[in-house]
Protein backbone atom coordinates (compact mmCIF):
# COMPACT_ATOMS: atom_id res chain seq x y z
CA UNK A 1 0.00 0.00 0.00
CA UNK A 2 1.33 3.46 -0.91
CA UNK A 3 1.15 6.29 1.65
CA UNK A 4 2.78 9.63 0.73
CA UNK A 5 4.93 7.95 -1.89
CA UNK A 6 6.23 5.30 0.56
CA UNK A 7 5.39 1.63 0.84
CA UNK A 8 3.67 0.68 4.08
CA UNK A 9 3.32 -3.00 4.98
CA UNK A 10 -0.20 -4.39 5.14
CA UNK A 11 -1.24 -5.37 8.64
CA UNK A 12 -2.56 -8.92 8.90
CA UNK A 13 -5.61 -9.05 11.11
CA UNK A 14 -5.69 -12.86 11.08
CA UNK A 15 -2.95 -15.46 10.60
CA UNK A 16 -2.65 -17.08 7.17
CA UNK A 17 -4.41 -20.36 6.63
CA UNK A 18 -2.08 -23.18 7.62
CA UNK A 19 -1.23 -25.30 4.63
CA UNK A 20 1.15 -28.22 4.23
CA UNK A 21 2.72 -29.65 1.10
CA UNK A 22 0.87 -32.68 -0.26
CA UNK A 23 2.09 -36.02 1.01
CA UNK A 24 1.90 -39.35 -0.74
CA UNK A 25 -0.12 -41.89 1.17
CA UNK A 26 1.33 -45.33 0.57
CA UNK A 27 -0.63 -48.55 0.35
CA UNK A 28 0.70 -51.83 1.60
CA UNK A 29 0.96 -53.12 -1.97
CA UNK A 30 3.07 -50.12 -3.00
CA UNK A 31 5.20 -50.46 0.12
CA UNK A 32 5.87 -54.15 -0.53
CA UNK A 33 6.90 -53.34 -4.10
CA UNK A 34 9.53 -50.82 -3.02
CA UNK A 35 13.04 -52.05 -3.67
CA UNK A 36 15.71 -51.82 -1.00
CA UNK A 37 17.66 -49.46 -3.26
CA UNK A 38 14.68 -47.10 -3.53
CA UNK A 39 14.76 -46.42 0.20
CA UNK A 40 18.53 -46.70 0.54
CA UNK A 41 18.20 -49.88 2.63
CA UNK A 42 16.46 -47.95 5.41
CA UNK A 43 14.29 -49.99 7.78
CA UNK A 44 10.71 -48.71 7.56
CA UNK A 45 7.19 -49.52 8.73
CA UNK A 46 3.89 -48.44 7.20
CA UNK A 47 1.53 -46.60 9.57
CA UNK A 48 -1.56 -44.69 8.41
CA UNK A 49 -0.20 -44.52 4.86
CA UNK A 50 3.15 -43.02 5.89
CA UNK A 51 6.56 -44.66 5.87
CA UNK A 52 8.07 -44.40 9.35
CA UNK A 53 11.80 -44.86 9.89
CA UNK A 54 12.84 -47.45 12.47
CA UNK A 55 16.54 -46.66 12.23
CA UNK A 56 18.75 -44.70 14.58
CA UNK A 57 17.85 -46.33 17.89
CA UNK A 58 19.98 -45.22 20.81
CA UNK A 59 21.72 -47.60 23.18
CA UNK A 60 19.20 -47.38 26.07
CA UNK A 61 16.44 -48.37 23.62
CA UNK A 62 18.48 -51.30 22.31
CA UNK A 63 19.37 -52.49 25.82
CA UNK A 64 15.78 -52.38 27.09
CA UNK A 65 14.55 -54.14 23.97
CA UNK A 66 17.02 -56.97 24.53
CA UNK A 67 16.15 -57.35 28.22
CA UNK A 68 12.38 -57.27 27.74
CA UNK A 69 12.54 -59.67 24.79
CA UNK A 70 14.59 -62.12 26.88
CA UNK A 71 12.09 -61.95 29.76
CA UNK A 72 9.09 -62.51 27.51
CA UNK A 73 10.82 -65.40 25.74
CA UNK A 74 11.47 -66.99 29.12
CA UNK A 75 7.81 -66.60 30.13
CA UNK A 76 6.12 -67.61 26.86
CA UNK A 77 8.82 -69.58 25.04
CA UNK A 78 11.17 -68.40 22.33
CA UNK A 79 8.93 -69.70 19.51
CA UNK A 80 6.08 -67.45 20.65
CA UNK A 81 7.98 -64.14 20.80
CA UNK A 82 9.06 -62.06 17.79
CA UNK A 83 11.15 -58.92 17.60
CA UNK A 84 10.41 -56.20 15.01
CA UNK A 85 8.07 -58.39 12.96
CA UNK A 86 5.21 -57.06 10.79
CA UNK A 87 1.64 -57.66 11.91
CA UNK A 88 -1.84 -57.28 10.46
CA UNK A 89 -4.31 -54.91 12.11
CA UNK A 90 -8.04 -54.25 11.60
CA UNK A 91 -9.32 -55.17 8.10
CA UNK A 92 -10.21 -51.56 7.34
CA UNK A 93 -6.69 -50.43 8.34
CA UNK A 94 -4.69 -53.16 6.63
CA UNK A 95 -4.54 -51.53 3.16
CA UNK A 96 -2.49 -48.60 4.50
CA UNK A 97 -0.80 -50.14 7.55
CA UNK A 98 1.80 -52.80 8.27
CA UNK A 99 3.31 -51.86 11.63
CA UNK A 100 6.36 -53.61 13.05
CA UNK A 101 6.13 -53.49 16.86
CA UNK A 102 9.37 -53.85 18.79
CA UNK A 103 8.08 -57.09 20.34
CA UNK A 104 5.03 -59.27 19.83
CA UNK A 105 3.87 -62.28 21.84
CA UNK A 106 1.81 -64.73 19.80
CA UNK A 107 -0.82 -67.25 20.80
CA UNK A 108 0.60 -69.76 18.30
CA UNK A 109 4.23 -70.60 17.57
CA UNK A 110 6.29 -69.38 14.64
CA UNK A 111 5.46 -72.34 12.42
CA UNK A 112 1.98 -70.92 11.80
CA UNK A 113 3.29 -67.73 10.20
CA UNK A 114 5.63 -68.79 7.43
CA UNK A 115 3.79 -66.92 4.65
CA UNK A 116 1.49 -64.50 6.48
CA UNK A 117 1.59 -61.97 9.29
CA UNK A 118 0.08 -62.62 12.71
CA UNK A 119 -3.29 -60.90 13.01
CA UNK A 120 -5.01 -59.37 16.04
CA UNK A 121 -6.49 -62.72 17.17
CA UNK A 122 -2.97 -64.22 17.13
CA UNK A 123 -1.47 -61.57 19.41
CA UNK A 124 -1.42 -61.91 23.19
CA UNK A 125 0.74 -58.82 23.68
CA UNK A 126 2.25 -56.03 21.59
CA UNK A 127 5.15 -53.93 22.90
CA UNK A 128 6.76 -50.69 21.72
CA UNK A 129 9.99 -49.34 23.23
CA UNK A 130 9.78 -45.55 23.22
CA UNK A 131 12.79 -43.31 23.59
CA UNK A 132 12.10 -40.63 20.94
CA UNK A 133 8.66 -41.81 19.77
CA UNK A 134 6.61 -41.73 22.97
CA UNK A 135 3.85 -39.45 21.67
CA UNK A 136 3.51 -41.46 18.46
CA UNK A 137 3.37 -44.75 20.35
CA UNK A 138 0.82 -43.49 22.90
CA UNK A 139 -1.46 -41.89 20.33
CA UNK A 140 -1.22 -43.10 16.71
CA UNK A 141 -0.02 -46.62 17.52
CA UNK A 142 -2.42 -47.01 20.47
CA UNK A 143 -5.43 -46.10 18.33
CA UNK A 144 -4.27 -48.42 15.55
CA UNK A 145 -3.86 -51.36 17.92
CA UNK A 146 -7.12 -50.60 19.76
CA UNK A 147 -9.08 -50.53 16.49
CA UNK A 148 -7.60 -53.95 15.75
CA UNK A 149 -8.83 -55.25 19.10
CA UNK A 150 -5.36 -56.21 20.33
CA UNK A 151 -6.00 -57.23 23.92
CA UNK A 152 -2.88 -55.79 25.55
CA UNK A 153 -0.37 -53.15 24.47
CA UNK A 154 2.68 -52.07 26.46
CA UNK A 155 4.76 -48.94 25.87
CA UNK A 156 8.09 -48.86 27.66
CA UNK A 157 8.94 -45.20 28.26
CA UNK A 158 12.74 -45.34 28.35
CA UNK A 159 13.26 -41.71 29.41
CA UNK A 160 10.53 -41.79 32.06
CA UNK A 161 11.57 -45.26 33.26
CA UNK A 162 7.99 -46.53 33.34
CA UNK A 163 5.73 -49.00 31.54
CA UNK A 164 2.41 -47.74 30.21
CA UNK A 165 -0.05 -50.62 29.93
CA UNK A 166 -3.09 -50.47 27.63
CA UNK A 167 -5.96 -52.93 28.01
CA UNK A 168 -9.66 -53.31 27.19
CA UNK A 169 -9.81 -52.12 23.56
CA UNK A 170 -13.19 -50.70 22.62
CA UNK A 171 -14.45 -48.28 19.97
CA UNK A 172 -10.97 -47.44 18.71
CA UNK A 173 -9.34 -46.75 22.05
CA UNK A 174 -8.14 -48.56 25.16
CA UNK A 175 -10.52 -48.34 28.07
CA UNK A 176 -7.84 -49.07 30.66
CA UNK A 177 -4.47 -47.27 30.53
CA UNK A 178 -2.14 -47.35 33.54
CA UNK A 179 1.48 -46.32 34.10
CA UNK A 180 3.79 -48.42 36.28
CA UNK A 181 6.96 -46.83 37.60
CA UNK A 182 10.29 -48.61 37.81
CA UNK A 183 9.66 -49.97 41.30
CA UNK A 184 6.31 -51.55 40.46
CA UNK A 185 5.46 -54.97 39.05
CA UNK A 186 3.28 -55.90 36.11
CA UNK A 187 2.09 -59.19 34.66
CA UNK A 188 0.78 -59.86 31.14
CA UNK A 189 -2.87 -60.81 30.89
CA UNK A 190 -1.80 -63.99 29.10
CA UNK A 191 0.57 -64.95 31.96
CA UNK A 192 -0.87 -63.44 35.16
CA UNK A 193 1.53 -65.29 37.47
CA UNK A 194 4.65 -63.97 35.68
CA UNK A 195 5.48 -60.63 37.29
CA UNK A 196 7.99 -58.21 35.80
CA UNK A 197 9.61 -55.50 37.89
CA UNK A 198 9.83 -52.54 35.52
CA UNK A 199 13.34 -51.56 36.60
CA UNK A 200 14.63 -54.97 35.46
CA UNK A 201 14.33 -53.94 31.80
CA UNK A 202 16.78 -51.07 32.32
CA UNK A 203 20.53 -51.70 32.45
CA UNK A 204 21.11 -49.17 35.22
Amino acid sequence: MMVGGSLVPTVLTSPPVKTEPPRKRWTRVEYENLSAEAVDHERLELVDGELISKMGKKRPHVNSLALLHAWLAQVFGVRFVNQEAPIDVAPEDNPSNEPEPDIIVMNRDLSHFQSSNPGPADLALVVEIASTTLGFDLNTKARLYARAGIAEYWVLDVTGRRMIVHRDPQKGQYGNVAAYDENEYIAPLAAPKAELRVRDVFVA
